[in-house]
């Protein structure tokens, strides 16, 4: 039989700390000003955080095989609320009352987290344990072994450490050695101090979040329950720092978290920082989309309109819309040059019987504003966000010509959700019907989600990811081209 020990002396390495973080800081600064707008006048944006609680606290027992519920179902419990009459026969694999105990848990204790930082609490092992004993109030047994190895439930302690080892068994009969029992409380001081000093330097609070998740997993300090409890805590940072909950997705769990966390082990952290930074953005980008003015009264929509006209006439206005459409234009150059480049390296791989052109409209054409508009919109409908067509977008068209074929990639560069310094770079390719007095142009599908950035700061660090975007574009296009010769 093997052994894999993922403990090891608690510690915070040179490979943590160089962690890249810009997916997430490329789209921070746009949010973190649109929070506190929606903070102060949404009541859609409430909502939204009341539905982000109930997903996490459904998830996070999925991902512990706790029970598991219909993929429909979640939906509805996410949208309407836990109530009981919702689930039916045979959407839980588990009693009905028991799978809304559960729930019922891990909804109050995200809520106590959000509580607690507002509270401003400093995490500690009290805290840890108090946490521990909420989300798993209605849990009284834990998996073991007996003294032949076999498995077997024993009594869950609940807001206290473990007293016997909790070393899982891999299918390949592989066992995984946690931190043993002797040792949990000076690696959980350890734990607390690292997680202080690292708080105290100022180091990227995804970076904090992501350490003290994996660190605290290694040790498993808790005979069960450590999933939802490290969850949590990793949470905390990121809500103190005005982002949201950490919830693995039932999908994800195995391909992207499990997989995530073993490269960890081996002081590889970058694949789990860039995970827990997709989780970021992906609730950055549904937030970014919600409206700042709910449908109130009469009355408090007029004031919030009044105090929106008065802030537009204000020179800081002026200086804010210079920035955009400062960046704007820089990203619209960006774009020129990769696709440039691209042109060029084609050129000289092919003979003169293919063409390559480029098109294009830089942000500040007002003459072409009006080009793509039904195919932006149609591509915005199709991943779920709300296309800003008022404020100025740009454009390339990249074309490939063969035979009697014409093809012509679009790469749009438009404005995404209701913060106007927000940009989503998205595309299109569409079939070129070359008939004589024929001009339907047929738009071909590609899956291609849009790539989200903030333009309120400097956009010089988000090149590099800018032109990993254009040339995955360029690459499932190649390849439909390809496909279809």
């Amino acid at each position: 039989m093997s052994v894999h020990r993922i403990w090891k002396y608690i510690s915070f390495s040179d490979n943590w700390k160089n962690c890249d973080t810009s997916l997430l800081d490329e789209i921070a600064p746009s949010w973190l000003a649109r929070r506190e707008i929606l903070q102060a006048n949404s009541k859609e944006y409430e909502e939204f955080l009341g539905r982000l609680k109930r997903r996490h606290a459904i998830e996070t027992g999925i991902v512990e095989r706790m029970y598991d519920i219909d993929k429909g179902v979640t939906e509805t419990l996410i949208n309407e609320g836990f109530i009981s009459s919702l689930v039916s026969h045979g959407d839980t694999n588990i009693p009905k009352q028991a799978l809304f105990n559960h729930l019922q848990d891990h909804l109050e204790a995200v809520d106590f987290i959000f509580d607690i930082v507002n509270e401003n609490r400093p995490l500690t092992k009290g805290f840890i344990c108090e946490l521990h004993q909420l989300t798993t109030r209605h849990q009284e047994h834990a998996e073991g072994r007996d003294q032949f190895g076999n498995k077997t439930k024993i009594p869950l302690i609940k807001g206290r450490f473990k007293e016997r080892e909790n070393n899982p068994t891999r299918e390949d009969g592989t066992t995984i050695l946690y931190c043993p029992p002797e040792h949990v409380e000076a690696e959980m001081d350890r734990l607390i101090e690292i997680y202080n000093e690292l708080c105290e330097q100022n180091i990227n609070p995804l970076i904090i979040a992501t350490w003290v998740h994996h660190a605290f997993t290694t040790i498993h300090p808790f005979q069960d329950g450590n999933g939802r409890v490290v969850r949590l805590i990793a949470s905390l940072t990121l809500i103190k720092n005005n982002y949201f909950p950490i919830t693995v997705l039932r999908e994800e769990a195995k391909a992207k978290y499990i997989q995530s966390l073993e490269e960890a082990d081996n002081d590889q952290p970058q694949k789990l920082v860039t995970y827990f930074a997709e989780i970021q953005k992906r609730n950055i980008e549904e937030a970014l989309n919600i409206k700042e003015v709910s449908n109130t009264s009469l009355n408090e929509v007029t004031n919030i309109f009044k105090q929106k006209l008065l802030k537009k006439q204000q020179d800081q206005k002026q200086q804010y819309e210079k920035i955009l459409a400062d960046n704007r234009l820089k990203l619209f150059q960006y774009c020129n040059q990769f696709l440039n480049e691209y042109k060029q390296k084609l050129e000289t791989e092919f003979d003169n019987s293919v063409l390559f052109y480029i098109g294009s409209s830089k942000p500040d054409d007002t003459t072409k504003q009006h080009y793509y508009y039904e195919q932006i919109v149609n591509y915005a409908k199709k991943h779920n966000y709300y296309f800003n067509r008022t404020l100025p977008k740009s454009y390339f068209k990249f074309g490939i010509g063969f035979e009697e074929k014409r093809y012509e990639l679009c790469i749009s560069i438009h404005h995404f959700g209701y913060d106007d310094s927000v940009i989503a770079i998205g595309a299109f390719l569409e079939y070129k019907n070359i008939v004589p007095n024929d001009n339907t142009d047929t738009t071909i599908p590609l899956d291609i989600k849009p790539h989200v950035i903030s333009i309120i700061d400097d956009i010089s660090s988000k090149e590099k990811h800018i032109r990993v975007h254009l040339e995955n574009i360029l690459t499932v296009t190649i390849a439909q081209i390809a496909s279809e010769i």
